[in-house]
C-alpha cells in the first residue's frame, strides 16, 4: 500500500503565500506521478497540479503563474508553493499519488484565504 501525509495548510490574508507538503511512504514504485486537487464548497474536486516522477508539471489555468510543484524523488515528498493567493482558492487541497499498482488520496487540508 501507499500511505501519504499532508502539511501545511492554513488561514492567510489574499496575498499571502503557503506551502503544502505530502509525503508518500509505502509500495512506491520508480515511474509515478503527484498531485495536488481541490475542492471547495459545494464544487467537485478539481485538478490544481501534478508532477511525474520525471519531473514534468501541468497546471490548472486558474493557478498558473502563482502556483508552483515540485517532488523530491528521494524523499517522496511533493510540495505545492503558493503564491498570490486569492479568496478563490480557497478549498481542502487534496494530495494524490497515482503509478500502475495504486491509485492513493491523503486525509486533505484546508486552506482559507480571507479578503
Amino acid at each position: 500500500q501507499v500511505q501519504l501525509v499532508e502539511s501545511g495548510g492554513g488561514l492567510v490574508q489574499a496575498g499571502g503565500s503557503l506551502r503544502l507538503s505530502c509525503a508518500a511512504s509505502g509500495m512506491i514504485v520508480s515511474f509515478n506521478y503527484m498531485g495536488w486537487y481541490r475542492q471547495g464548497p459545494g464544487n467537485e474536486r478539481d485538478l490544481v497540479a501534478t508532477i511525474s516522477s520525471g519531473g514534468t508539471t501541468n497546471y490548472a489555468d486558474s493557478v498558473k503563474g502563482r502556483f508552483t510543484i515540485t517532488r523530491d524523488n528521494a524523499k517522496n515528498t511533493m510540495y505545492l508553493e503558493m503564491n498570490s493567493l486569492k479568496p478563490e482558492d480557497t478549498a481542502v487541497y487534496y494530495c494524490n499519488f497515482r503509478s500502475f499498482l495504486y491509485n492513493v488520496w491523503g486525509q486533505g487540508t484546508q486552506v482559507t484565504v480571507s479578503s
